[in-house]
């Protein structure tokens, strides 16, 4: 039986049973938990999405005492953050919460068991769910018994290389990366897995690291790559050492002179039957992630015709990932993608 889900399926988990159950996320830094307050946002757009950083609360932070002078009693005030007083369904993401204080996790007991603050209960229809790193991730994450017995409790494992390569797509990250994730997928593999000692890409809790290579931290790398003309050669490597470590840096580097030796885009659309086709492998793989990236409906057949020189297991690739891009309804109804599927279909 599998032990951990997938981010897709967390997202699922929480949008059919988030109403009722506070489901608790737990997985490596980084590998992109907190950005399911996002997707399932777009999921209920009737809803208002709540961030709270629980790690950098206290708990004048949550409510205050608030005095009714007539009754001489006390009530405490919810703060505003939690959008209750907006009266609609919130979804609320009480992120980073195995990090937070004792006084802080104990108010806020209620909202994940209760949809209450206090006495000031939410709308009936609001979604809450938490997040945390795992405890052996050493970083500082607990919760007490009592609490664990509230949330339903879920690992997610890190992302594959193929899925971060889709969410790359929708994310306009650098050819370069993409091409560096698909030749080495291992950097997408989580401490916890079989024979993952001597990879030195990925985050370590038994070793001192600078940075390490995770999602997060190569959604970052993508903004120092595009930049890297502009930077120089010297502050390019630094920076990306301390995103995602030396070791990646440097062997992501070597993508790099690839990238800059492929044909032109102009070359690729003008003349499709004779415009250079890269000699490393490498290179190729670079080419189709920089083409889905630059995906325009006019160019397309052109590109076609490019891509169907190369070897079909890059065909394949180029097709089955923009199948997986923005772009993927759009090119479902074009002659040259159709022509190319119903020949090659067993490449799909």
């Amino acid at each position: 039986m599998e032990t951990t889900v997938s981010l897709k399926e967390a997202e699922n988990l929480i949008a059919e049973v988030g109403k009722d159950l506070t489901v608790h996320l737990r997985g490596q830094p980084g590998i992109g938990k907190s950005t399911l307050l996002t997707t399932l946002a777009k999921r209920f757009p009737d809803y208002e999405p709540v961030y709270i950083d629980c790690a950098d609360l206290d708990l004048g932070d949550l409510a205050m005492p608030a005095m009714n002078h007539e009754t001489k009693t006390t009530a405490f005030y919810p703060n505003e953050r939690f959008a209750i007083h907006k009266g609609r369904p919130v979804l609320v993401m009480l992120d980073e919460i195995t990090k937070a204080s004792e006084p802080v996790k104990n108010m806020l007991l209620p909202v994940m068991l209760e949809r209450r603050l206090g006495a000031v209960e939410f709308h009936p229809d609001s979604i809450v769910f938490s997040t945390g790193n795992l405890t052996t991730d050493a970083v500082g994450d607990h919760l007490k018994a009592h609490a664990k017995n509230r949330v339903t409790q879920v690992t997610v494992r890190n992302p594959s290389d193929e899925e971060w390569i889709e969410w790359a797509q929708y994310n306009q990250q650098a050819p370069e990366v993409m091409a560096w994730v698909n030749q080495f997928p291992h950097c997408m593999s989580c401490y916890t897995d079989k024979s993952q000692e001597e990879n030195l890409y990925i985050y370590n809790p038994t070793k001192q690291q600078d940075a390490f290579v995770s999602p997060r931290s190569l959604a970052k790398a993508s903004f120092i790559v595009k930049a890297r003309h502009e930077l120089g050669e010297n502050a390019t490597m630094v920076a990306l050492a301390g995103t995602i470590g030396e070791a990646a840096a440097r062997d992501m580097s070597a993508f790099f002179s690839l990238a800059d030796g492929l044909p032109t885009r102009e070359a690729v659309y003008s003349s499709p039957d004779t415009a250079k086709l890269p000699d490393d492998p490498a290179a190729r793989v670079i080419l189709v992630m920089r083409e889905i990236q630059a995906y325009n409906k006019k160019t397309f057949e052109a590109v076609v015709k490019y891509m169907t020189r190369l070897p079909k297991e890059l065909q394949a690739l180029f097709f089955h990932s923009i199948t997986k891009s923005p772009h993927q309804f759009e090119v479902a109804k074009l002659k040259p993608f159709t022509d190319w599927v119903n020949k090659n279909h067993e490449f799909l």
